[in-house]
């Protein structure tokens, strides 16, 4: 099973239609999203071809392949045209021999885990910053976002295959990897 993880798309078309070719690409089974998917945020800049009703359009027809978590941009409103679930704080999914637990990251992080198993992964969006941390007993994960990138990183999402996580940039290039063992 092949896995694309990405957050904070905030609105924008033009990334999630990027995003969505990626997807498409890299011949994909699931797209995990982390938040912040239709909202810009009263702190963000507008993103690029700003058009939250046309990300909908985009993403509904994926309804089945998705599995998404509430970002703290998100709310009731949008999961009123939104036709996958987007409400809860955090999600468990068993890939692959992977335990990954999905959070936005503004209620649960790196620093303040959900409850969780030893060994596995927690994947949080909310930084707009692509890393991976080691922590006691858990691997902290973040794919960065794909439409407002921070900290001089790029539009950017993961793929997880066979306990490969992959960063990658929206041209598919990879720059990093974590493998789980």
């Amino acid at each position: 099973m092949k896995l694309l993880i990405a957050s904070d798309i905030h609105g924008s078309a033009y990334y999630c239609k990027k995003l969505l070719d990626c997807y498409t690409a890299e011949g994909c089974h699931s797209l995990l999203l982390l938040g912040d998917i239709l909202y810009h945020g009263p702190r963000n800049p507008l993103p690029k071809e700003y058009d939250p009703m046309a990300v909908c359009n985009m993403l509904n027809p994926l309804k089945e392949s998705i599995t998404a978590v509430r970002g703290n941009c998100d709310s009731e409103v949008d999961q009123m045209v939104l036709q996958f679930p987007i409400m809860s704080d955090y999600t468990y999914l068993h890939i692959d021999g992977v335990d990954l637990y999905a959070t936005h990251g503004h209620i649960y992080d790196d620093v303040n885990p959900m409850p969780h198993k030893k060994g596995s992964i927690i994947a949080c969006g909310h930084i707009h910053v692509p890393k991976y941390i080691c922590c006691d007993d858990f691997t902290y994960i973040n794919p960065g976002s794909t439409s407002i990138p921070k900290e001089n990183s790029e539009g950017s999402y993961i793929i997880l295959e066979n306990g490969v996580f992959t960063w990658k940039t929206l041209d598919m290039k990879p720059y990093m990897t974590y493998e789980v063992k």
